[in-house]
This record gives structure tokens, C-alpha cells and sequence, in this order.
């Protein structure tokens, strides 16, 4: 107790901050910065000007380089990684192993055994991790998937995710090389996976085949004995593009409702890691579900040649 005799508040959960990109500026830099039980510990990223212009619009400190990196990670309790998932994967092991709770990206990796990696190292520091689905966390969306798993009896179900990032002139500003170079298996496969899983159970068996502009199609098999099918693009037309998600089963059919804004989610997701590293109980979307993800999509890609 305060002199006042007023309750003290509970200390906040410093969270670094690794990347600069759009994607870190316009959903994680201010879902952290808006939680009641977070503060920023500071941004470090790989261009130092872009971390510096991050870290003016939030007051919070800058590091740079390996030293600046390994300052953060020892300032901080938790990171919040928003650079490219083959990036990522390393520095959540050394996070990890400098005791951070992970908030991670999807995908963790796009190799098997970096994933697994992350997740071993996760383990083995006993630090709580989330993976950031949109779907899984949006408060909406999120009570959905309970719901259908809960009230189970489907029999099969279609995704399908298509945008236009990589359409001729498309000047979109999620169109980074690591979504041009892997495409929209690795960019929304998680996605739609995210769903799936939770519902349907694990998947046993997954066929894929390419389709135009680096559309992929996959057919899956889960543990339940259901089947689905998800449709993964980046270079749909504009007019063609949207996310579609249903369920068939003996309840009829059933579509999520609309998620809302992604820093609404990516708080949801910092609950999740916050009430994690309290409890001492994973979250279902941890970074060892993370490396399930990374398996799956890594067996389709081998298909997709």
C-alpha cells in the first residue's frame, strides 16, 4: 500500500518490440502501447532509422545491432517479434533463452526444425509463448471456433483466402519479399489452419496442388475422420479477393462473423501470453502448435514443388 493508503498497481509487462515494418507499426506498436497491463521497453530493428522513427512516435527507447539487442532483451520481459518468419525463428530462441515470454508471428519458420527449435526453447526456459492467428484472438471470431468445436458433428469445411498483394502495380504495403518469395501458403495458411484445427482436429493428411498467380489448394484430413479444403491466394484480382470460412455438418452450416480491427486481436493475443506466463498453463495457440503449423504447410510446399 501507497502512502495514501491507495493499492499500488501491478507492475506492467515490458515488452520489446523487434521490427519496424507495417505490419509492427500499424497493429503491434499500438496494441501494446494501449494494454493496461504492457508498456514498451523499447523497438530494436534491422534498420536503424525505421526503429528510430518507430520508437519517436511511442517515446520509448531504441536499440540497434547485436549489442542493442541483447540490451533490450535484458531490459524486457516479453517480445513481440514482427519481422519475417525465417528471422524471427532465431531471435525467439535467443529471447527465449534470455528468459523473454514469446509473442510470436505466423508462421514461427518456414523449415520443421526451425519451428520445433523455437519451441524447444520455449520449454526449456519455461517462458510462456503465443502465436499470433488474427482469427484466434479476435474476440469475435475467437468465441466462434469454441463454439463450433464445442458443439462438434461437422463433417467437413472450406476456407478460402484470397488477396490481392501481388497483382501487376500493386503497390499494397504488406507486399514484402518474404510474402512475394513464399507466397500465400506460408502468408495465410496459418490463417485458415488456425481455424480448421481447433474444429476439425489436427490434420492427418493434406494434399496440394498450384493453381494461377500462386494460388494454393489443399485438401485436408483431420483427426476428427473430417475432411476440408482451403484455397490460399496473393495475386487475385481486386474484385475477387475476401475471406470465406464455413463448416458443414449436421447442425447445418455455420460462417464466423466478421473479426474486427487487428489491434483489438493482437491485444487479445497479449492477454492470452500475459495470462500464460501467470498460470503457468500454455496457451492452445503456442509456439509448439506454431511448429504443428510450420509442418503442415512445410508437407504441402513439398507438394507444390
Amino acid at each position: 500500500m501507497s502512502a495514501d493508503n491507495s493499492p499500488t498497481p501491478p507492475a506492467r509487462t515490458r515488452v520489446a518490440l523487434l521490427g519496424t515494418g507495417p505490419w509492427a507499426r500499424s497493429t503491434h506498436a499500438p496494441a501494446i502501447a494501449a494494454h493496461p497491463g504492457a508498456e514498451l521497453a523499447g523497438v530494436w530493428g534491422r534498420r536503424a532509422e525505421a526503429a528510430a522513427e518507430l520508437a519517436g512516435e511511442y517515446d520509448m527507447p531504441v536499440y540497434s545491432g547485436e549489442d542493442g539487442l541483447g540490451e533490450l532483451l535484458a531490459e524486457a520481459d516479453a517480445v513481440a517479434i514482427a519481422l519475417p518468419p525465417d528471422v524471427q525463428a532465431p531471435l525467439a530462441v535467443r529471447a527465449a533463452g534470455a528468459g523473454c515470454h514469446l509473442l510470436l508471428d505466423k508462421p514461427v519458420a518456414t523449415t520443421p526444425a526451425a519451428a520445433r527449435e523455437v519451441a524447444a526453447a520455449a520449454g526449456a526456459a519455461r517462458v510462456a509463448s503465443v502465436v499470433f492467428c488474427t482469427l484466434r484472438f479476435a474476440p469475435p471470431t475467437s468465441a466462434w471456433i469454441t463454439e463450433q468445436a464445442g458443439r462438434g458433428g461437422w463433417f467437413t469445411a472450406r476456407a478460402q483466402w484470397l488477396a490481392p498483394l501481388f497483382v501487376p502495380g500493386s503497390t499494397h504495403e504488406y507486399a514484402s519479399p518474404w510474402r512475394k518469395e513464399k507466397g500465400a501458403l506460408w502468408d495465410v495458411g496459418p490463417h485458415a489452419l488456425s481455424v480448421l484445427i481447433p474444429v476439425l482436429g489436427d490434420v492427418t493428411a493434406v494434399t496440394a496442388a498450384p493453381g494461377p498467380n500462386g494460388t494454393a489448394h489443399l485438401v485436408l484430413r483431420h483427426a476428427s475422420g473430417a475432411s476440408s479444403t482451403a484455397t490460399l491466394g496473393l495475386g487475385a484480382p481486386p474484385a475477387a479477393g475476401g475471406v470465406e470460412i464455413a463448416l458443414y455438418g449436421e447442425h447445418g452450416t455455420a460462417e464466423p462473423p466478421r473479426w474486427g480491427e487487428s489491434v483489438t486481436a493482437y491485444g487479445a493475443a497479449l492477454d492470452a501470453l500475459l495470462e500464460a506466463a501467470r498460470t503457468g498453463r500454455p496457451h492452445p495457440c503456442d509456439a509448439a502448435f506454431g511448429a504443428r503449423l510450420t509442418e503442415i504447410l512445410a508437407e504441402a510446399q513439398a507438394q507444390l514443388g
